[in-house]
Parts: C-alpha cells; sequence; structure tokens
C-alpha cells in the first residue's frame, strides 16, 4: 500500500503554528474586506448580500485553527466514513466517534498542513454543501466536486486535484455488456446521480431514456441491482473497487473518442472572496506530483469499505 503521508515545508507566507481565525487572516490580507454598501437597487441588494456573505465566511475561515471540510463521508475512494482512526483519518465533527478516509481525506489534510490547520471533516447531504459553505458552517467543500460554471456562480473553486473520467455500469448479461459507444445506450434507461455532472452527461447519448437522478452513488448502484434501469454513470477511476464490491456489475469503458466527451476535473470549493487563500492551497496542491496523487488514489481505492 502507498504511503500517503505528506510532508510539507511551508514558505514564508503561511503560519508556522496554529492560529486562529483572527490571525489567520492577518497573515492572508483578508482582514481588509470591506463591503460595497454604496449601489442601490434590487440588484445591488443582491450583490451587497451576497458581498456580506462572502466576508462572514472570510471571517470565520479557520477559527481555532481547525479547518473545517464539507464532504458526504459516503463517496468511496473520495471520502467515506470509518470507525476506527488511522494515520489516514480525520475526526467527523458531527458524527461522535467516527472518522473520515478517502482521497479527499489525504488532500484535506495536505492543504490544512499548508496553511498551519488541523482538518476536521463535517458530514453534509451532497445538495447541503454549498448552503453550507455560504452559511460559514465549513470552511472549504472536499468532496469529489467539479468546479461547473454555475457552481462557480456561488462558490470558487482551486485548481483540480484530481482529474476522472465517467463511464456506464450495467448488470452482467446486459444486452449493452459489449457496447463500445454511448451511442450504444439510444434508447436505454441511463441514471445518475442528482446535481452532479454523473447526471448531466447522460445527455451525450442520442436517445437515452434519462431517468430522474437519485442522491447517491448507492441509491444508483441499488436501482441498478433492482432492474429499475438499464445502466448508471460512474467515475471509471472507481471501476476496481465496484466490481469488487458488486461483482454482478461490469463496467464499460469505451472505444476511443466513443465515450463521454470531457474530462471531470476535481477541485476544492471555497466561499467567494478568499483569493488569498485559494492561492495559497493552489500552491500547496502544485507541491503533489501526478504520480502522488495517482498513488494516494491507488491507496485510497485500496483502503474502502466494501
Amino acid at each position: 500500500m502507498a504511503d500517503t503521508r505528506f510532508s510539507f515545508t511551508k514558505d514564508q507566507h503561511q503560519p508556522s503554528q496554529k492560529c486562529s481565525r483572527r490571525d489567520f487572516l492577518k497573515l492572508s490580507g483578508l482582514a481588509s474586506l470591506t463591503l460595497g454598501l454604496t449601489a442601490c437597487g434590487p440588484a445591488a441588494e443582491d450583490d451587497t448580500a451576497q458581498d456580506a456573505a462572502s466576508d462572514a465566511a472570510a471571517a470565520s475561515f479557520g477559527d481555532n485553527g481547525i479547518l473545517r471540510v464539507g464532504m458526504e463521508a459516503a463517496y468511496a475512494p473520495y471520502n467515506w466514513q470509518a470507525t476506527t482512526e488511522s494515520e489516514y483519518t480525520i475526526p467527523i465533527e458531527n458524527v461522535s466517534g467516527a472518522f473520515a478516509d478517502g482521497y479527499d481525506v489525504q488532500i484535506a489534510k495536505a492543504v490544512a498542513e499548508g496553511m498551519g490547520l488541523e482538518p476536521i471533516a463535517v458530514k453534509l447531504e451532497w445538495d447541503g454543501l454549498i448552503e453550507a459553505l455560504g452559511q460559514g458552517q465549513i470552511d472549504v467543500i472536499i468532496a469529489g466536486m467539479t468546479a461547473t460554471d454555475e457552481r462557480r456562480e456561488s462558490i470558487d473553486f482551486t485548481d483540480p486535484y484530481y482529474v476522472g473520467t465517467y463511464g456506464l455500469m450495467v448488470k452482467a448479461g446486459s444486452q449493452y455488456e459489449n457496447a463500445t459507444s454511448i451511442q450504444d445506450f439510444s434508447g436505454a434507461a441511463v441514471l445518475g446521480q442528482k446535481d452532479t455532472l454523473l447526471d448531466t452527461v447522460i445527455d451525450e447519448i442520442e436517445g437515452v431514456n434519462h431517468l430522474s437522478p437519485v442522491p447517491s452513488v448507492p441509491d444508483q448502484i441499488s436501482n441498478l441491482l433492482a432492474g429499475s434501469c438499464d445502466a448508471i454513470t460512474f467515475d471509471v477511476g472507481n471501476i476496481q473497487s465496484m466490481a469488487d464490491a458488486h461483482p454482478e456489475l461490469v463496467g464499460i469503458i469505451f472505444d476511443e473518442g466513443k465515450g463521454f466527451s470531457e474530462e471531470v476535473p476535481v477541485n476544492i470549493g471555497l466561499a467567494k472572496g478568499q483569493d488569498d487563500i485559494v492561492s495559497q492551497m493552489n500552491d500547496t496542491l502544485a507541491t503533489i506530483s501526478e504520480d502522488e496523487r495517482q498513488e494516494i488514489w491507488a491507496a485510497a481505492v485500496e483502503r474502502q469499505p466494501e
């Protein structure tokens, strides 16, 4: 198993020890943020409200030396809930005696160390993550989230820390098992995960029966096993672990140029107005080589629960 522990050298712009939110803001230059209150009219009021929310989130970032990381803790190998503490885990703040592990958690540990903070997971439903960020309940989203144009209207993102691709999964023996193109699924009933690219990419299939999405990947799998759909979308990077957990399912990887059209970057989400923090996190992410990222991913896949 690959060793995914990190040891980073902090530069002169990063705190060398645990710091309060106020101290961190002084170091990052965010304490000087001010509200633009001179505009008028409904649009200006909306902008002012968003600015106020962004400033409030910035003011609460890293309180008591803690980086509060929002995630589902139910999306292995990105993140999952564990009952035993290990060198790979962090505590889950709102679940007594529980810990979070996964690829996202190792990234959270890395960026937190780069800022002199201690990471703690906050377990939330997927569709509540962005709202929780805006309300200051969490400092960052590290949960396998992609920086889409729609999400960028609400929050900011770092550079990608993982880039994946999507495929389709079917039951063994399915008429689609030997498909070589996503267009072979024309007319098939395909199911995605709500509010994710796992749902929106389905529309690339011409003539597809695009089913109403479900809240989680486990829900996708349950529906496929129950025969409620012909196929589900999935992250190709997770193909081996899904096959190990569900040998009755088959992951389809399509011929070159015949699959879904784009790669899927995964980014850290932050409340707007924290450019200095985004920059610091990008600096830390840049120190993790592609080889290291692959080792971390492979180790997370190996550790994840069945």
